[in-house]
């Protein structure tokens, strides 16, 4: 073979290489990509996805805030079992594994609202390292104008020369307050405490029920509007119960209770608490109604009473332990005698959203 023949030959076998190249590439591609794909094209760039911003923080499991609600201590000089009760609620309260951020007095701290009774109280708190502690006044609060000189009940003793001025007066030393109705706000949720204004040596139309005036009424209100936040709940503390639906109250109960609920109907997530009944967790009355806000009536520190009003059970100590979470409230009733929680005494109120 000459030269020039050699070349044409190498020419021919490189250009049906080529040729056969072309024709396994197009091969490939029908086989593996469909239609348009096959067509040569510039690579496009795979989407960007778009990640969702999270709309609001996760809710907490914590409790956002806690605190106890005791009633009707009634620690009397006179009567050392109440203040053994008292004790064991705050050696139980101090020792307590959840937190603890305020401790709610709901009215009769003291039997007779003697000096020798606030002197009693005095030295059982001053015993504890408690946090913040708050109170209303009770009806008991006011019965030192029925003590005789020997210390003694004795209704044939009025007038004594006790007024119902002196036991506002020695209630408010006693706490440090200005006035008789307060409020007390702790990692932003907020707590109204009503008080008993007045008792029969001044009004005897009353009776053993709770009267408010205009202006206590009038800061009721303002407090509402000022301190409600949608969401959110808030906290009421009484002494007297309310009556039925639609009546004002009269002895035993809270006296203004028309203009009372007519204040909390704008508001939803309000919790109200009373005391006074002095009824067992565990002894099958209610304890808990639904209104437009949630009520609630606590049992007794001093003096846990059955539902003929019998001190049947003399050991119990009882009361309320609140929880607030960021969609709920959890309220649980507590037996200070042995520290435990009692079942028949668990609620677990959702709360509604702004």
């Amino acid at each position: 073979m000459s030269r020039r023949a050699f070349i044409r030959w190498l020419m021919f076998i490189g250009a049906a290489l080529v040729g056969l190249s072309a024709v396994f590439s197009q091969l490939v591609k029908k086989k593996f990509l469909s239609g348009e794909e096959a067509v040569m094209s510039p690579l496009k760039p795979e989407p960007v996805l778009a990640t969702a911003e999270p709309t609001a923080e996760p809710l907490s499991t914590e409790p956002l805030m806690s605190y106890f609600i005791l009633s009707d201590l009634h620690v009397s000089s006179g009567d050392p079992t109440t203040g053994k009760k008292l004790r064991q609620a705050l050696d139980d309260i101090t020792h307590f594994n959840a937190p603890v951020d305020a401790i709610m007095l709901t009215g009769d701290l003291t039997d007779t609202g003697t000096e020798s009774d606030y002197k009693a109280l005095r030295t059982i708190v001053s015993e504890y390292k408690l946090p913040p502690v708050h109170a209303n006044m009770g009806n008991h609060d006011y019965y030192t104008i029925w003590i005789n000189k020997a210390n003694n009940w004795d209704q044939g003793a009025v007038p004594n020369g006790k007024t119902d001025a002196m036991s506002r007066e020695q209630f408010k030393k006693f706490f440090g307050y200005e006035k008789l109705y307060n409020e007390f706000t702790t990692k932003e949720h907020s707590i109204l405490l009503l008080s008993q204004e007045a008792y029969v040596q001044e009004k005897p139309e009353v009776g053993e029920g709770a009267w408010y005036s205009d202006e206590q009424m009038a800061w009721f209100k303002e407090r509402l509007k000022a301190l409600y936040k949608p969401g959110r709940p808030l906290f009421v503390m009484t002494h007297q119960p309310l009556p039925a639906n639609g009546t004002d109250g009269r002895t035993h109960q809270l006296i203004r209770a028309v203009q009372f609920r007519e204040a909390l109907k704008p508001y939803k997530n309000v919790f109200v608490f009373c005391g006074h009944r002095h009824q067992d967790f565990q002894n099958g009355s209610p304890h808990y109604v639904k209104e437009t806000f949630h009520y609630f009536h606590n049992s007794s520190v001093g003096r846990t009473l059955n539902r003929a009003y019998q001190q049947e059970a003399k050991n119990k100590a009882q009361g309320l332990y609140v929880q607030v979470y960021a969609n709920k409230v959890v309220i649980r009733g507590r037996e200070f005698s042995n520290r435990s929680f009692i079942a028949e005494a668990e609620w677990s109120i959702d709360l509604q959203k702004a």
